[in-house]
């Protein structure tokens, strides 16, 4: 069964870095474009930034020059590096794949549980 894990959120005060991480597991033919997603309490969930198999970046306009995002995919991880951090960045931070599974040819969209940034002084 195919499983995404965050890990790396918490507690920041503005203008800090935080680096969060989500790991991949199962068994797995081939990952796509994996990302970050966010969504604050009575919002919806905005895309933050995503990378695709040949490393190619995009990013929301509300975060750019102050994320990163960043992919290995020995380890079948993806990462986000957050600085300058805003209280406006505080939300619940979910991971995304689009993966194939082994034994299967169509590729469909997982989602981590989402681990929570909190951005306060």
């Amino acid at each position: 069964q195919v499983q995404l894990m965050e890990s790396g959120g918490g507690l920041v005060q503005p203008g800090g870095s935080l680096r969060l991480s989500c790991a991949v597991s199962g068994s797995i033919f081939r990952i796509g474009v994996m990302g970050w997603f966010r969504q604050a309490p009575g919002k919806q969930r905005d895309r933050v930034a995503t990378v695709n198999s040949g490393d190619s970046t995009d990013y929301a306009n509300s975060v750019k020059g102050r994320f990163t995002i960043s992919r290995d995919n020995a380890q079948n991880t993806v990462y986000l590096q957050m600085n300058s951090l805003k209280p406006e960045d505080a939300a619940v931070y979910y991971c995304y794949a689009e993966i194939i599974p082994a034994g299967d040819i169509r590729s469909r969209g997982y989602w981590g549980q989402g681990t929570q940034v909190t951005v306060s002084s």
